[in-house]
């Protein structure tokens, strides 16, 4: 009951897609959540988005209403990020959002909405906290990382990883203790130094990972836990970060795992007000059929303002997926990669709830008449649109190949399809096997 990777990931790959939240101070100078690193702010200059810090637009049940008719079955919110700045009530810091303008506890507020809209309820937590006072500053990451070294040791003076990871041990459980049941706890993230000093990097070491690990399944032992606390023994779920995996993740027996793509809209987490790399609608609900069929599932992360709401370029992201899961969800939920007899067509991509027997072909591209489907010749009991209902023909295999593009390759199934593409962005075609 203990061990690292022993959460329950049963309800996770049923439901497939969820909605990570960055949030904190980083959205009001609105240029990246890094940017006290990228621009080497120190804690002195910063403090004025602490001092200002006031959404006063903020509606978690709107986030909450997007996210639920997006498809998104669970959410992953930033309760303290690399910054440090704690989004909750914490006991342990002043650093924290009710001693802002704003005065409120917006965690819990955002943990309430979410829960009522029926979603399942995720906690980011940074294990690097440029703020804190015995977090050891190294010369890899944050805001001193390039002083001279003997400004940085200076620094360091009377610095205690120790008394941090008892900080975040004591925040952990805070969050496990007082939110109600948490089903994801999402830390972020290790990198160790090959000398094992801390100011030249951190891992479990630092962190007191296995003692965490400890603490949090003695108070939720049902937690899904991430793979970044640096430990032997890789957590519930692995986390490949603005990359999708050419095919599914396995362990080193060649046993698929467990894993969560996560993803962005546009190429930073925190809100940036002059990104301008925003998918188009097709590229998102692309990253979502992609992740599923290989297995895996898609975090797709909103970077709501720092007046608290998220902005129209989030919106309509959200709105495309709601737009398609309306109509297409059964070819998401409770499904993962088809059997691996059956390959799909060109730019196609299967989707495979094996509980039902239900393969869906995801036509990325919409072909000419026809599609051939290696290896399901005889298999295929009734094929249709799944965003209407309509039914796709079957074609028998010709006698003769008189009409060539009509021939179905051996073994193949043919569809005859309209010539016109569906006004749906991505058609899926659901097949009902023998």
């Amino acid at each position: 009951m203990g061990k690292f990777g022993s959460g329950d990931t049963k309800w996770f790959v049923r439901d497939r897609f969820g909605m990570f939240i960055h949030w904190g101070l980083y959205s009001m100078p609105a240029r990246h959540e890094w940017v006290r690193h990228h621009e080497k702010i120190t804690t002195e200059d910063y403090q004025k988005y602490f001092d200002h810090f006031n959404p006063d637009l903020f509606n978690p049940k709107e986030w909450a209403k997007a996210a639920r008719e997006a498809g998104m079955r669970y959410f992953v919110i930033t309760t303290k990020h690399h910054e440090g700045f704690c989004m909750w009530d914490t006991k342990y810091t002043d650093y924290k959002i009710t001693n802002t303008p704003c005065g409120r506890d917006l965690l819990r507020e955002v943990v309430d909405a979410f829960r009522a809209e029926g979603i399942h309820v995720g906690f980011y937590y940074s294990l690097i906290d440029w703020h804190h006072p015995d977090f050891i500053i190294d010369n890899r990451i944050g805001p001193y990382r390039e002083l001279p070294e003997e400004e940085r040791k200076k620094m360091n003076e009377g610095r205690d990883m120790k008394r941090y990871a008892q900080y975040m041990r004591n925040q952990v459980r805070e969050l496990l203790t007082e939110y109600g049941k948490i089903d994801i706890l999402w830390f972020d993230f290790s990198y160790p130094a090959p000398d094992g000093d801390p100011e030249h990097g951190k891992g479990h070491k630092d962190w007191e990972s296995e003692e965490l690990v400890k603490m949090i399944r003695s108070i939720q032992p049902d937690i899904i836990l991430d793979n970044r606390l640096d430990l032997p023994e890789e957590g519930d779920i692995h986390t490949p970060e603005q990359y999708t995996p050419s095919e599914g993740l396995t362990d080193k027996d060649g046993n698929p795992i467990v894993w969560e793509g996560c993803q962005t809209f546009s190429g930073s987490w925190g809100y940036h007000r002059d990104e301008q790399t925003w998918k188009s609608p097709k590229q998102c609900i692309d990253l979502l059929i992609d992740h599923v069929s290989r297995g895996g599932n898609l975090l797709m992360n909103v970077g709501p303002t720092s007046r608290g709401y998220l902005d129209r370029r989030a919106m309509d992201c959200l709105k495309a997926y709601a737009d398609w899961m309306h109509y297409n969800k059964r070819s998401i939920y409770n499904c993962g990669p088809a059997p691996r007899e059956f390959q799909p067509p060109l730019d196609g991509r299967y989707t495979y709830n094996r509980e039902t027997n239900t393969l869906y072909l995801h036509l990325m591209n919409w072909p000419f008449k026809h599609v051939h489907l290696p290896g399901l010749a005889g298999k295929v009991a009734y094929a249709q649109l799944l965003h209407d209902g309509s039914e796709v023909k079957i074609l028998p295999p010709p006698e003769a190949p008189s009409h060539v593009t009509a021939k179905s390759p051996a073994q193949a199934e043919t569809l005859l399809l309209p010539v016109n593409k569906p006004d749906v962005e991505v058609p899926v075609i659901e097949l009902f096997l023998k």
